[in-house]
């Protein structure tokens, strides 16, 4: 009877997590939503290729800040370790998080070089701001996370989105064009060191400290490539067409791929972001681990698969009245962008249970495969236009993510398996 009340107890709080996460996507949804019709009506596809630019170079830096590892060595670390962890992950963020916020500064001149358009230079640089913020509030936004209180990371999604997306609406009234986009960004990020800070107690301690940093990277040194992988791919398609074919076409398919995949995203990340706490939680506990990772997957199946099916069937009919019908041309990119995603989610779940048993390694060299094959299909697909691309992108997921996820699911899941795994680490 205490083990059943245990494991529901168990249960009970990841769909809490879920449940407070995915509030906080509805609640960003509803106010995106009049964002993207706002701009989607005064900005013009040549606003959106340039916003597709500046958002793509920043996207890549960020992948060394709250997704670098250091926060989810900071999740998995045994409990006698955290505060000398957290301690070396301040100092840590610090260091990386200054040399981006050069970086990026820096690599806006290439970039603009690259796409022939000097226009997205300093809004680059002003968008590198934010990494002078994150340092005051990762080490607490990850111990949040840690102690399975999803609940203050969804107000802050909650409360970011709001301020954004009506900043945003009033930039883009006043005619900012992308600056409408770029702006709010940096001018809500402090909502995140606010409510972070105020709702954990861990400060640090002053004295600079890199004790561990060594344990500390080689944990993150393999999540950290798999994102940047994940990374390279969720904009490699961006670079390519503004490369190959037009700022305007990019302008197009970057409309279509937020207006489709977005939506879907944004719900696979609120799964993923419950997931993993809860897996490395139960690490070691074999049947307790496979439990929550196959009732966890029947959860995604069943939130997920209705809304891809639903927002791919429905684009003809909701994009011409929403958006207005300059984006009719983007319907068919958008549809089979939103149908890759249906593999996605579970190809993430399986990423979470490699990392929760130290074994991402795997899954760095799984995302090297696939990326090597993803890029490829790309390079050939662009000559077809951006309907080409998107098929290419469809194609790629549909045929290459649930080999990955079998797979996986048979390796780590089998008993004899998962015991080799606690003596390697004994």
């Amino acid at each position: 009877m205490l083990i059943t009340k245990i494991k529901q107890r168990i249960s009970s709080q990841f769909l809490r997590n879920v449940g407070w996460l995915g509030g906080a996507e509805l609640v960003n949804r509803v106010f995106r939503l009049g964002t993207t019709v706002t701009i989607a009506r005064l900005l013009n596809s040549y606003d959106y290729g340039l916003i597709a630019i500046v958002l793509t170079t920043n996207e890549f830096a960020t992948v060394f800040t709250l997704r670098s590892g250091i926060g989810s060595k900071i999740i998995q670390a045994p409990e006698q370790d955290v505060e000398i962890i957290c301690q070396t992950s301040y100092w840590l963020n610090w260091i990386v998080c200054g040399i981006l916020f050069i970086l990026q500064c820096s690599l806006a001149f290439p970039v603009a070089l690259f796409y022939r358009n000097n226009q997205v230079i300093f809004p680059i640089c002003v968008m590198a701001l934010v990494y002078l913020m994150l340092p005051t509030f990762a080490v607490q936004s990850a111990l949040i996370q840690r102690e399975n209180r999803l609940k203050i990371t969804a107000i802050c999604n909650a409360t970011q989105s709001i301020l954004s997306n009506t900043l945003t609406i009033i930039m883009a009234l006043l005619g900012l064009g992308m600056w409408a986009v770029v702006l709010p960004i940096v001018l809500t990020t402090p909502v995140w060191i606010i409510i972070n800070r105020k709702n954990h107690t861990w400060r640090s301690s002053k004295s600079f400290t890199l004790i561990q940093w060594q344990e500390i990277i080689r944990f993150a040194k393999n999540i950290l490539g798999v994102e940047l992988l994940n990374k390279l791919r969720a904009n490699l398609d961006y670079l390519l067409v503004g490369r190959f074919l037009s700022v305007d076409a990019l302008g197009l398919y970057y409309f279509a791929f937020n207006a489709g995949l977005g939506i879907s995203m944004n719900v696979i990340n609120t799964l993923t972001w419950s997931l993993y706490p809860h897996l490395c939680a139960a690490r070691a506990d074999f049947y307790q681990l496979k439990n929550r990772y196959f009732s966890s997957l029947k959860t995604i199946v069943l939130i997920v698969l209705p809304l891809v099916f639903l927002q791919s069937s429905l684009a003809p009919f909701y994009v011409p009245i929403v958006f207005g019908q300059k984006w009719v041309p983007a319907i068919p990119v958008l549809i089979l962008i939103c149908l890759s995603a249906l593999p996605r989610p579970f190809a993430e779940a399986a990423s979470m249970l490699l990392n929760s048993v130290d074994k991402s390694h795997i899954n760095l060299y799984w995302n090297l495969i696939f990326t090597v094959i993803f890029t490829i299909s790309l390079l050939v697909a662009v000559k077809w236009g951006i309907i080409g691309v998107a098929v290419a992108v469809l194609i790629t997921h549909v045929l290459a993510l649930p080999i990955f996820s079998i797979w996986t699911s048979r390796l780590l899941l089998k008993k004899n398996a998962y015991f080799e795994i606690l003596e390697e680490k004994l």
